[in-house]
């Protein structure tokens, strides 16, 4: 095997999160996530290592924000997380989950007595 085929296979998925928890737990989450989706983690490889050069680009700090809110969205990708970034979305609040979709004392909801 060539030097560069040998010193891929070293290359692990552990050793992959730990090069991301460099950048933070959230760069971490989101390699986690692409290398557990993957039949064969080797084939999740370039997309990692495809992030975390997101973070030489952008920055460690917006790339950890930009993970983040990618989490949160479930859009763990390169592609995804690239959008994010160049459009500086990454500082953006998150939505919040709990929120009601509707109020409570609106004048065209029945509610549960109108049911019975």
């Amino acid at each position: 095997m060539p030097k560069s085929h040998r010193e891929h296979a070293e290359w692990t998925p552990q050793r992959l999160i730990r090069w991301a928890e460099q950048t933070g737990p959230n760069t971490a989450g989101v390699i986690s996530h692409i290398l557990e989706r993957r039949i064969h983690p080797t084939q999740g490889y370039r997309a990692c290592l495809g992030i975390l050069r997101l973070g030489k680009t952008h920055g460690e700090v917006r790339l950890e924000l930009a993970c983040r809110r990618a989490l949160s969205l479930g859009a763990c990708s390169y592609k995804s997380l690239e959008s994010i970034l160049r459009q500086g979305l990454e500082s953006l609040p998150l939505a919040q989950a709990n929120l009601p979709l509707l109020p409570d004392d609106h004048a065209n909801l029945r509610g549960p007595g109108y049911y019975h």
